[in-house]
């Protein structure tokens, strides 16, 4: 074989090589820079499917993957996130998103009429640039700029590879004939689109090859009408495989996505059919990568338009594809495991490690739900302490449970999360979301401690003084407050909340102290039997515990707030 053909291959695969690489490292610092944004984004999801669109499209842009953001609407379905109407939303909008890319690669053929502009030209810069941004600069925002420099260096140096590559051989005429069996052929223009696909895991790195070879002036326009068609479905593949072993909702998603770009290739690949038929001037034309762009964008945006008013229907046509499990089935599912469990697990699934900053935000809305649930335990332990109430007694237990469930599933995700590539702030959050699941734990085994205390007080009769009673509710009411304003300021990263609650904890620690002595000022006198005051001072105890690590959560949010000043 000749010497000469081996090395242009390797300079292919090399340049294919440093394009997948180079999306990779400019996307990973896009969406380390919109890091705090993706927070919004998250909210405007739960809206309506139009601005999901618009929030599919712009998460797809920043992380220059369609098939990425699919798998976290996976990710979001399964955790109970997302309902299938949004996921509709906004994987019609990461096809949309994922046409940017194609502009990325386009401006090459568009600096061709001017040389200063054509990104081969500056891409060395951007490369050097970018490596001395990232390694001597110490702000984590100006190391974010760098990383992106560096990643759109080599994916425009990769892209003039590739090109390098081929455009020796465009006269050959296996690449005429090639391409002249797949465009009269749409089911094989559409297949090796999904083929390609699915192997690079990436519509928009197949998208990138297809127009490679564009710029070298070897592509038909009705060869990659059909092969577009295809990487959309190919796109499909990676949610589809992500999907195994989620839940059917979850299923549904992916099935979503699937049926949705198979309609769109129906409904263009017939229409593109009966135009090359009647035009086969236009179907033998050598297209351009600007013109594969604007295809690739007017089609994506027409699938969207036409199919969205019928968004409903996809999500009935995907509860056909996906039956429900019988009843009786799920029922000996539940009594085979702990269906609490089974249900927290999926809150934590591991495709939204696809995009960090939503991992983060999972991990904080999980953490401010289990703050939440120890924020009821309180309540119960005090109505169980005041009334001697066994049913508030049994809710304690079984919010405990679960509160420990939280950590243990919290714990992991953390873990994990920590080693993703998050900027220095997310570091920080995820460190004190580790302390703040510690905190919340101990406040509900301290509810528990309360609930044993209230089964001791039935169990022996005691019952406290209506003026004893009243103190503790007083105490009880701080407490409340106290945990209910540190819970409001680790989700808002309130710092007028964090102070807050430092204020109400010394409000408790003299409370506390006051009730205290007073107590044992009666114990004294003899107005208190002994094993009533124990059970009592225990109860102060344990309440006032409670608001130191209320106090700990809004220290490491104060820190927290102080770094960023």
């Amino acid at each position: 074989m000749d010497i000469e053909l081996i090395g242009n291959l390797f300079i292919f695969v090399g340049g294919i090589g440093m394009f997948l690489y180079g999306m990779n490292i400019m996307a990973d610092g896009m969406q380390k820079t919109a890091g705090g944004k993706m927070k919004q984004l998250i909210g405007y999801l739960t809206r309506n499917r139009f601005l999901a669109v618009v929030v599919g499209a712009l998460i797809t842009a920043i992380i220059q993957s369609s098939g990425a953001t699919t798998v976290m609407v996976v990710g979001f379905v399964n955790a109970g996130l997302m309902t299938l109407v949004q996921a509709v939303g906004v994987i019609m909008g990461a096809n949309i998103g994922t046409t940017i890319t194609a502009w990325i690669v386009s401006l090459g053929q568009l600096g061709d009429a001017v040389k200063v502009l054509a990104p081969s030209f500056y891409a060395p810069l951007l490369m050097g640039l970018g490596a001395v941004i990232y390694l001597f600069s110490k702000k984590p925002k100006k190391k974010m700029v760098g990383e992106i420099l560096v990643g759109i260096g080599l994916l425009f140096l990769g892209l003039d590879f590739m090109s390098s590559s081929i455009s020796p051989y465009t006269d050959a005429p296996i690449f005429s004939k090639a391409f002249e069996v797949v465009g009269n052929n749409p089911l094989l223009g559409i297949l090796i689109g999904i083929v390609v696909t699915a192997i690079l895991q990436s519509s928009s790195a197949s998208v990138g090859i297809l127009q490679t070879l564009a710029i070298n002036g070897v592509v038909t326009t009705n060869a990659a009408v059909f092969i577009t068609l295809g990487q959309n479905i190919g796109s499909c593949v990676t949610a589809l495989i992500s999907s195994a072993g989620a839940s059917r909702n979850a299923k549904r998603a992916a099935c979503m996505h699937l049926i949705f770009n198979m309609a769109g290739a129906v409904l263009f690949g017939t229409l593109a059919f009966v135009i090359f038929m009647i035009n086969p001037q236009l179907a033998a034309h050598n297209i351009t990568s600007v013109e594969i762009s604007i295809f690739h964008t007017f089609f994506n945006i027409t699938c969207t338009i036409v199919m969205i008013p019928f968004a409903n229907l996809l999500v009935k046509i995907s509860g056909i594809v996906i039956r429900e499990k019988s009843v009786d089935n799920e029922n000996a599912e539940l009594e085979a495991k702990d269906s609490y469990a089974a249900e927290l697990a999926r809150h934590f699934d591991d495709r939204l490690f696809e995009q960090p900053s939503f991992a983060v935000e999972n991990a904080l809305n999980e953490v401010i739900i289990m703050g939440n649930l120890s924020l009821d335990n309180i309540k119960y332990s005090s109505e169980a302490i005041t009334n001697n109430d066994q049913n508030m007694i049994d809710k304690v237990y079984e919010i405990e449970h679960k509160v420990d469930l939280y950590e243990k599933y919290l714990t992991e995700y953390l873990i994990k999360i920590n080693n993703l590539s998050i900027t220095e702030v997310q570091h920080r959050v995820v460190n004190d979301l580790f302390h703040a699941i510690i905190d919340i734990e101990r406040v509900s085994d301290h509810c528990e401690n309360m609930a044993e205390l209230a089964a001791y007080k039935i169990e022996n009769d005691i019952t406290f003084s209506e003026h004893g009673n009243e103190e503790l509710k007083q105490l009880y009411d701080k407490v409340i407050k106290c945990f209910d304003k540190a819970i409001e300021a680790r989700k808002n990263t309130s710092e007028e909340a964090a102070r807050a609650v430092c204020r109400i904890e010394d409000e408790v620690d003299d409370f506390e102290e006051e009730l205290r002595n007073k107590h044992i000022e009666r114990l004294s006198a003899g107005s208190c039997k002994p094993s009533n005051g124990v059970v009592f001072l225990d109860i102060l105890s344990n309440l006032e515990r409670m608001s130191d690590h209320a106090n700990n959560i809004a220290d490491c949010i104060l820190g927290e707030i102080d770094a960023t000043k």
